[in-house]
């Protein structure tokens, strides 16, 4: 191992536990930022060509030019199905093509037809399908709006601010080429094109080459940007954009850096601040009392996102003011994107409600995998169990203090060498053994694979690699070459479709050797991290075939995943569905998995941020997240950690995990007491599994996020019952509930139903089959609805309609159970053994009438205290139809 990597890793494993901002550029030190951001308001240069335009039934085409330089752009505009504007710029003539993201999208977007409604020399007006809504084009300076009726949903380049940096041969370049190449024609023909009237174009520093720290991008295409500005009438709160480890609601960037996405390895990141992260969604959501709208810009390259309000550092009392005094200004949010490169590509999803968001969005990039529900279960890891009997100890512990789990994790150190695919010889000797005494608890395990591969001629996947020319080039052509776990390592071009094919075949159990089908991945990063590359990645001058690495960079991770999963699906045929853990996502990554938000620290603010976090990438697609619970750096206090099982009980995913240099934390070693209310907080997850399989099979089905903000189902919801004492809420009010270390302040909403799984056994696959418990809340209308979902847990035949779905209803005093999936065939041996009605009057007698007409009385206690009804032992199939009668 070189000796400044070895440096390197003593700095990081010694406790020096902060992120170093000085090795992530700021915006000033970006330069396609820096060069961008300072366009001023007000003077675009473009103008729209209104007699080059075109208009099919699919689409609108218009040549837009630079009057500056008298580059020509080409426009197209597309009314897709589900009330969702497709815009797309690009060059008219480019030198050569530029970037379009594939892969992203599910599918070619259907269309739906546009018509013209009005048009003069001024602008021209189209219609998008009813009546009211309608898309505005002006030429001059080049402006589009769309409205309904006459209010302004959404404008792109009022602020004239869209900006395309043309691909152009460097001038003092292409005049060294010999008289006889054909770039040296190319060039001269470009010259030439050139009017005497267009200006001489400012070469900047940057431009052309630009050096960061000791490394230098040599950017042999020049200068490539593409930035747009849209305006939010009505708008003052704007969500989405992860990963960033701030506040939900995005902040003004006015006074500082704008929104970063790119993908980067950020050791121990700080809050509150715009600096990116791992993952990068282009996805934007707009929300006031009215509407909601969102904005999808389809970009893989470095991309920075300004925010600006006019309403930014009123304080209540200032907005208080405005009102009374009768201000007229309404509030608007500007949004600006700048890209480094590629093109602009713009889905601008219409809404109107939240839910009409998620699935617009869901319809374009897909919907969250449905997960297997064990996944759903508690996660245990650590860098590193050290071995075998290691495990073996750890898996014991649980039982013996009577603490449910589904997966231990292993990270790199379960290797042999850094080397994928393989297992120490020494400490994992026997795998197979190892995962087969798990399996026989219905356990599972995860070990890691990342897509770093460590260079060494006597290591199986490098040489087959290497062989089939599948790693990523160096600028110069050779095989690129970074530092990473393993010292020196190349880098798989996952985005080819030959790469992937060939590592999903990887995951083959007579390829993965001591693999089984308890076998789960995780990989991490995949941003991709190189240690000695710029900002700790890779440079932007790789090559991937005919692209630069700076044109696809954030995408790498969503391939590295796609193709990890593929593999889990190969290896059994097709029928059992994957698990596969992330730390680099894009937009679609929820297609593959889940993702957790990296390497967070045990202090109290960073389990606070893990909530608007997941929050975040759930309202862009990606419902399956969580963060390590106790923080990955440092220790936990012992409170500390007790409030973050607390918490991460009720996330998406579920993992405690923790640095090589902590102290062992599993739950059993804070004390008896801490120990008891760890189990509890890990017990409750399970009794709850039922409801959170549900809620994904929702999300699977509708594009609905699983952890979501208030804002999205319950503006002014008027009951809540606590879900441990039961006592009712009122809504319209702030309250302040104690809360004790035993306590976990969780509401159930009047007017809900939701499932529970009471009997908590090691793993949830051990509760397969025991009853379920209905908890039924009711709203002051006492009516109350809810779901239940029921597979075998863990393959594909959900989508042979091997399931049972039922709605569950309360209204006038009769409860029902019914079949909403009537072409659905699946059994289950589960049965409700109780049924606890909140909110309710006292019965004078319960009766049950079952599928086949027989009706018989029910036993029940009543707690007027509470007005709390419990019916034991009912008795019915979850499966079948059924009707419960209060009389």
């Amino acid at each position: 191992m070189p000796p400044v990597l070895l440096l390197w890793l003593a700095v990081c494993l010694t406790g020096i536990w902060a992120v170093d901002k000085g090795n992530f550029k700021t915006c000033d030190q970006s330069a396609f930022c820096k060069r961008q951001r300072a366009l001023k308001p007000g003077e675009s240069p473009y103008r729209a060509l209104l007699e080059t335009l075109e208009l099919t039934n699919t689409r609108l085409t218009l040549q837009l030019i630079n009057d500056n330089n008298k580059v020509r752009l080409l426009l197209e505009l597309y009314r897709l199905q589900g009330n969702i504007t497709r815009v797309k710029i690009n060059e008219l003539k480019p030198l050569k093509p530029r970037y379009e993201v594939p892969d992203v999208l599910i599918r070619e977007p259907p269309t739906e037809p546009l018509s013209f409604l009005s048009q003069d020399e001024n602008g021209v007006v189209l219609s998008l399908g009813s009546e009211s809504q309608r898309v505005i084009v002006s030429a001059q300076p080049f402006r589009l709006d769309i409205m309904e009726g006459r209010d302004v949903l959404m404008s792109l380049n009022s602020r004239g601010l869209l900006a395309f940096e043309h691909l152009r041969m460097r001038k003092d370049t292409a005049l060294s080429l010999p008289p006889s190449s054909l770039d040296h024609y190319i060039f001269l023909l470009h010259v030439c094109c050139q009017t005497a009237k267009e200006e001489e174009e400012k070469v900047e520093d940057g431009m052309w080459e630009e050096t960061f720290k000791s490394h230098t991008d040599s950017k042999p295409n020049g200068p490539s940007a593409v930035s747009l500005d849209f305006s939010l009438p009505g708008v003052e709160h704007v969500y989405g954009i992860p990963e960033h480890a701030d506040t939900l609601r995005l902040k003004t960037t006015d006074n500082g850096d704008p929104y970063r996405l790119y993908n980067l390895d950020v050791f121990q990141y700080e809050l509150y601040n715009p600096m990116a992260l791992y993952g990068a969604i282009p996805v934007m959501l707009a929300h006031n009392s009215q509407r909601t709208t969102g904005i999808f810009w389809l970009n893989a390259a470095e991309t920075w996102v300004d925010i600006s309000s006019n309403t930014a550092g009123k304080t209540v009392f200032g907005k208080m003011l405005d009102y009374v005094q009768g201000s007229s200004e309404t509030p608007q949010t500007d949004v600006r994107w700048i890209s480094e490169s590629g093109i602009i590509d713009v889905f601008i999803m219409l809404g109107p409600t939240p839910k009409d968001v998620f699935s617009q969005y869901a319809s374009l990039t897909g919907t969250q995998s449905f997960p297997p529900l064990a996944s759903l279960g508690y996660h245990q890891c650590r860098w590193n169990y050290n071995d075998q009997e290691d495990v073996q100890m750890v898996d014991a512990g649980f039982d013996e203090h009577d603490i449910p789990y589904d997966f231990i994790w292993l990270d790199i150190e379960h290797t042999d060498g850094k080397r994928y695919f393989t297992w120490d010889p020494h400490k994992f000797a026997t795998p197979k053994e190892m995962l087969k005494g798990l399996m026989d608890k219905k356990r599972k395990m995860v070990a890691i694979v990342d897509p770093h591969i460590k260079v060494d001629g006597n290591y199986k996947i490098h040489n087959e690699i290497r062989s089939r020319g599948f790693y990523i080039k160096n600028k110069d052509g050779g095989d690129y070459e970074g530092w990473c776990w393993p010292g020196s390592a190349g880098y798989p071009d996952f985005t080819r479709a030959d790469m992937r094919a060939w590592w999903a075949s990887m995951f083959a159990y007579d390829q993965y050797e001591g693999s089984m089908e308890n076998l789960y991945t995780w990989n991490d990063m995949n941003e991709p991290s190189v240690f000695n590359g710029p900002e700790v990645t890779m440079h932007k001058d790789a090559v991937h075939g005919a692209w630069e690495h700076r044109d696809l960079h954030n995408i790498y991770g969503f391939y590295v995943q796609m193709a990890t999963a593929e593999g889990q699906i190969q290896r059994s045929g097709g029928t059992e569905r994957p698990f596969v853990l992330t730390r680099a996502a894009f937009a679609g990554s929820q297609r593959y998995g889940a993702v957790w938000t990296g390497d967070n620290a045990a202090e109290w603010d960073h389990l606070k941020i893990s909530i608007p976090m997941c929050l975040s990438l759930g309202l862009v697609g990606i419902s399956f997240c969580g963060a390590d619970v106790g923080g990955f750096f440092k220790s936990p206090s012992s409170e500390l950690l007790v409030r973050w099982y607390q918490t991460g009980a009720y996330q998406p995913f579920f993992r405690a995990h923790a640095h090589l240099d902590t102290p062992r934390r599993e739950p059993w070693l804070f004390g008896p007491e801490n120990t008891a209310l760890i189990r509890e907080a890990v017990r409750q997850r399970y009794t709850l599994l039922p409801y959170w399989y549900q809620q994904f099979y929702l999300a699977y089905r509708t594009g609905q996020p699983v952890m979501r903000p208030l804002w999205v189902d319950y503006p002014q919801e008027p009951v809540w019952f606590d879900v441990h004492t039961f006592q009712k809420h009122n809504g319209a009010q702030n309250l302040y509930i104690p809360v004790t270390m035993s306590s976990i302040p969780v509401f159930q909403r009047g007017g809900s139903i939701i499932p529970r799984k009471l009997r908590v056994r090691r793993s949830s696959s051990c509760m397969e089959h025991d009853p379920y418990t209905l908890y039924v809340a009711l709203n002051p209308q006492r009516t109350a609805e809810g779901e239940l979902y029921i597979d075998d847990g863990h393959t594909f035949n959900y989508e042979k309609k091997e399931f049972i779905h039922r709605r569950l209803s309360f209204a006038s005093n009769i409860l029902s159970s019914v079949n909403i999936a009537p072409d659905a065939q699946f059994t289950t041996r589960s049965w409700i053994e109780r049924i606890i009605i909140l909110g309710t009057s006292k019965p004078s007698k319960v009766m049950l009438k079952t599928v086949d007409g027989q009706e018989s009385q029910v036993e029940f206690e009543f707690d007027a205290s509470m007005s709390m009804l419990t019916l034991r032992k009912p008795g019915m199939n979850a499966g079948a139809d059924w009707t419960v009668t209060l009389q």
